[in-house]
């Protein structure tokens, strides 16, 4: 039998350049990542002036079988990507400006994230290695769902109008109806 998932540990690679007005100091990218990477915390890798590339965090990558069909999406694309999620860090304490949340195969769990607004989503080129490793397991755990046809019953079984309307409060009439206009009298 095979495991519901597998993971590998990912290094992600974080560029930090100048950002390019005065609300923003600096501009946080994720522009790689290293597959079967050992962990590390903001390692310099390469600095050019005032830019710089950090392996940031070794995280891991984590397959599940009940995920294939989004990892077929994300492979089908023109450009196969791992998804980074980053996030503006608000510990004074901490290194860099921004932390890695995570790293996944699945665009629509990179949706998920995007949704919220909260966190910023990069699009990391996939290397070929870790584009055949996530196809191997899309063979393995994938199964077609069958589009099954809903047909109605061609008998009316729901005839009687239970729930209509409050039961506390008797109705003569239709509770659909448009409401009367209020006659007022005038006296003289």
């Amino acid at each position: 039998m095979q495991p519901n998932f597998v993971s590998m540990p990912l290094g992600v690679v974080i560029r930090k350049s100048p950002g390019v007005t005065r609300w923003a100091k600096w501009i946080w990218r994720a522009v790689a990542v290293l597959p079967g990477a050992a962990p590390e915390s903001w390692k310099e890798l390469r600095r050019d002036g005032d830019v710089v590339e950090y392996h940031a965090t070794t995280v891991d990558l984590e397959l599940w079988r009940s995920e294939t069909e989004s990892y077929l999406t994300g492979l089908s694309t023109r450009l196969p990507a791992i998804y980074v999620v980053l996030r503006e860090t608000t510990d004074p304490d901490a290194k860099q400006d921004v932390e890695v949340v995570l790293a996944t195969a699945s665009p629509y769990e990179a949706q998920d994230y995007a949704d919220t607004g909260e966190e910023i989503i990069e699009q990391v080129p996939m290397p070929d290695g870790l584009i055949a490793w996530v196809r191997e397991f899309i063979e393995v755990h994938h199964e077609d769902e069958v589009f099954i046809k809903r047909k109605r019953s061609k008998k009316f079984e729901d005839r009687v109008e239970d729930g209509k309307g409050d039961a506390r409060i008797s109705q003569m009439s239709d509770v659909y109806r448009s409401p009367a206009l209020a006659k007022t009298r005038v006296t003289h």
